[in-house]
């Protein structure tokens, strides 16, 4: 802007000094006297030019500064919200945590009073039995018989053998084995509890406590990161043990063990599909959130 009214001042001057340079003597006081005149308006007029360019820079100057402000104000509250909704994700994810750790204690409660249940129900049974035979050694010797006589078609019971349907002498007990692994598995003891439940599969492996069993394998190889073996062990639950009440969780821990091993593709398959067959459970709210975190979409065919 400078230079503009440095460059009207000179042509002025210049506009001025070749119109003297034409005019006659006689006549160069009275066309100076114009001249100046005209040069000062042009001068004036150049001045309130500058004035107005000014004043108009200073207003877009200021307007300038006044959107700089409310973008830095954006940007504020844009990072403020962002880690807000941080904080309310975590908070969420840690909620979501301890839920399912108190689902799994109540679980892991429930599995042990079904198995003292069972145990009563065994107890009632044996007692039941022996008061069957006591109740026919009793008739047998109202009826004239001897205590320890044979039966009546003459068949003689092999030495050491035990009823139909008992586990052989040399199995442990299911219930006692079952418990004290599920004891030293919540005590971190868990090359014991390895131990114990390989016992339960070993010796029961069509029993219901066997799907548990599977089902605390793979968490404490979850627990240990050895991934692939928590795989198998989950994988065991959800295809010997479908209705068992532990496979929601079997079908989590699966996606997210294959999620460590990279397997980024059936991992999201493995937590799409327990959304799907277990859509109300705690461990299908965990999948939901787990996909958001990884930017996948929960149902692929929506867009």
């Amino acid at each position: 802007m400078r230079s503009t009214t440095l460059r009207l001042r000179v042509t002025a001057f210049v506009l001025a000094a070749m119109l003297l340079t034409s005019l006659p003597a006689h006549a160069a006081s009275k066309e100076m006297v114009e001249l100046q005149t005209q040069v000062q308006q042009l001068l004036d007029m150049v001045q309130r030019l500058q004035s107005t360019v000014d004043s108009r820079f200073g207003l877009v100057q200021h307007l300038v500064e006044q959107s700089t402000d409310s973008i830095n104000q954006m940007n504020a509250t844009v990072t403020a919200m962002q880690q807000k909704l941080n904080a309310q994700s975590d908070a969420t994810n840690g909620k979501l945590d301890a839920v399912s750790g108190q689902v799994q204690s109540l679980n892991d409660s429930l599995d042990e009073l079904k198995s003292r249940i069972a145990k009563l129900d065994k107890q009632m049974q044996d007692m039941q039995a022996t008061m069957q035979t006591m109740q026919a050694q009793t008739a047998q010797q109202s009826a004239g018989g001897q205590p320890g006589a044979a039966p009546a078609d003459g068949s003689m019971a092999a030495p050491g053998s035990q009823p139909a349907g008992q586990p052989q002498a040399s199995a442990p007990p299911l219930q006692d084995t079952y418990q004290g692994a599920l004891r030293d598995f919540n005590a971190a003891r868990y090359d014991v509890a390895t131990s114990e439940f390989g016992d339960v599969l070993h010796y029961y492996p069509n029993d219901d406590l066997a799907g548990n069993a599977n089902f605390y394998l793979g968490e404490i190889s979850y627990r240990q990161q050895k991934y692939r073996d928590a795989v198998k062990s989950y994988n065991a639950v959800l295809e010997n043990f479908s209705g068992n009440p532990k496979a929601p969780a079997a079908q989590l821990h699966k996606g997210f063990s294959l999620l460590q091993l990279n397997q980024k593709e059936a991992g999201v398959h493995e937590l799409r599909s327990l959304i799907q067959r277990y859509p109300q459970t705690p461990e299908a709210l965990q999948a939901r959130s787990k996909l958001n975190a990884l930017g996948v979409r929960i149902n692929p065919g929506v867009r």
